[in-house]
C-alpha cells in the first residue's frame, strides 16, 4: 500500500490560492518610487537650508500650510528665535517671500512623507484583510511599516536639534544621517522584497532569496559611504574644497587634529570630504565584484550597477567643482538613491542563485 510523502521542511508549500504576489510587488514598487522622490525632495530641503523653517511637528494640523498673511507672519516670527536664522540671515534679515521659498519645501518634504504612510498601510490593510499577503511576508511587511513610521519620529527628532534653545545653525548631521540612511535601507527592502514577490509569482514553490556574504561585504562598504555622504551634507563640508582630483591644491588636505581623533573624524569637514571622495573607490571596486558576480544571471542588474555608479562618481565630481551646485548635489542624491535600489536588485539575483 502506497503511503503519502510528506512534504520537506526545506521546500515551501505551494502559496495559497488568495495570495496576490504580483500585485504586491507591483505596489511595493510603487512606494519605493515614492521613497526615491521623498529622498530627492529631502535633499533640496537640506541644500536650501528649509529643514528649520517649520519649528513645530503637527501631523494632523500641520497638513496645510498658512493660507492667511497672518497665519504666514506667525510661522516667520516662530523661525526668526531660532539659531539659524538669527546668525545666518545677515544685518539685512530674510524677507517673507524668502521664508515662504524654504517654508515649502519643508512642508513638501512633511506632505510626502504622509503620502507614503497612506500609500503603504492603507493597501497593506485591504491585502490583510483579503488575506492576499503569501505565508511568511506578513512580518517583512509590518516591519517596513514600522520604519516608515520611525522616518516620521527620526524626522521630527532631527529637526528639534535645531530648534528651541540650541547653538546649532542647522540640524545634527548625527540625526540626519540616521533620517537619510533609514530611508535608504526601507527603499532597499522594498525592492528586495517585490523582487522575492515576483518570483513567488511566476513559482509558487519558490524560496526568498538569500543574503549572500558578498552583498553583506557590499552593504557594508555602501553603508560607509552613504554615511560619510550624510555627514558631508550635514556639515557643510562640500564647500571644504572645490577643486578635484586635490584638495585646496593637495592630495591630502589640511586636518587640525587638536579636538580629538573621535571629534575630527566625525566633524571635520576637510577631513570627512577627503574620505568621501576616496572610499568612494572602494564602493566602486566592491559593486564591480557585485555586478559581474550576476552579470550572466542578471544583465539588467549588473548594467544599472554600474551605470550607477559612474553616473554618481561623475555627479560628485561635478558637485565639487560646481561649488556645491543645488541641481548637481540634488542629481548626486537621486543617484545614491537610485545606486541603492539597483545594488539591490543584483543583491537579490545573487542570493537567488543561493536559494536556487
Amino acid at each position: 500500500m502506497a503511503t503519502r510523502a510528506h512534504p520537506s521542511p526545506l521546500v515551501p508549500l505551494r502559496a495559497d490560492s488568495r495570495a496576490r504576489p504580483l500585485a504586491l510587488a507591483r505596489w511595493l514598487e510603487i512606494v519605493a518610487m515614492l521613497v526615491v522622490t521623498i529622498v530627492v525632495v529631502g535633499g533640496i530641503t537640506r541644500l536650501t537650508e528649509s529643514g528649520l523653517s517649520i519649528t513645530e511637528w503637527n501631523v494632523v494640523s500641520g497638513i496645510l500650510p498658512p493660507l492667511t498673511e497672518a497665519q504666514w507672519q506667525a510661522e516667520f516670527a516662530k523661525y526668526r528665535t531660532t539659531t539659524q536664522y538669527r546668525v545666518e540671515s545677515g544685518p539685512a534679515g530674510m524677507d517673507l517671500a524668502a521664508f515662504q521659498f524654504i517654508f515649502f519645501w519643508e512642508w513638501f518634504h512633511r506632505i510626502l512623507g504622509r503620502v507614503i504612510g497612506l500609500a503603504y498601510l492603507l493597501p497593506l490593510v485591504v491585502f490583510a484583510m483579503r488575506r492576499a499577503i503569501p505565508a511568511g511576508y506578513g512580518w517583512r511587511l509590518a516591519a517596513m511599516f514600522g520604519l516608515i513610521l520611525g522616518q516620521g519620529a527620526l524626522g521630527w527628532y532631527m529637526v528639534s536639534s535645531g530648534v528651541g534653545d540650541t547653538d546649532l545653525t542647522s540640524v545634527s548631521h548625527f540625526r540626519l544621517s540616521a533620517h537619510l540612511l533609514t530611508a535608504l535601507f526601507l527603499l532597499a527592502g522594498l525592492v528586495w522584497t517585490a523582487r522575492d514577490l515576483r518570483t513567488l509569482a511566476r513559482d509558487p514553490a519558490a524560496s526568498p532569496a538569500r543574503f549572500t556574504g558578498l552583498a553583506a561585504l557590499v552593504a557594508g562598504v555602501l553603508f560607509v559611504q552613504l554615511l560619510l555622504g550624510a555627514w558631508v551634507a550635514g556639515l557643510d563640508a562640500g564647500h571644504a574644497a572645490y577643486d578635484w582630483p586635490l584638495m585646496n591644491g593637495r592630495l591630502v588636505p589640511e586636518i587640525d587634529w587638536s579636538g580629538g581623533a573621535l571629534w575630527t573624524l566625525t566633524h571635520d569637514p576637510f577631513l570627512l570630504q577627503f574620505l568621501h571622495r576616496w572610499w568612494a573607490f572602494v564602493a566602486v571596486a566592491a559593486l564591480v565584484a557585485l555586478a559581474r558576480a550576476v552579470r550572466r544571471t542578471d544583465r539588467f542588474a549588473s548594467v544599472a550597477v554600474h551605470a550607477a555608479f559612474g553616473t554618481m562618481v561623475l555627479l560628485g565630481i561635478a558637485t565639487v567643482m560646481s561649488g556645491v551646485s543645488l541641481w548637481f548635489a540634488v542629481s548626486h542624491q537621486l543617484v545614491g538613491a537610485l545606486l541603492v535600489a539597483t545594488a539591490a536588485l543584483a543583491m537579490h539575483s545573487l542570493g537567488k542563485q543561493r536559494a536556487a
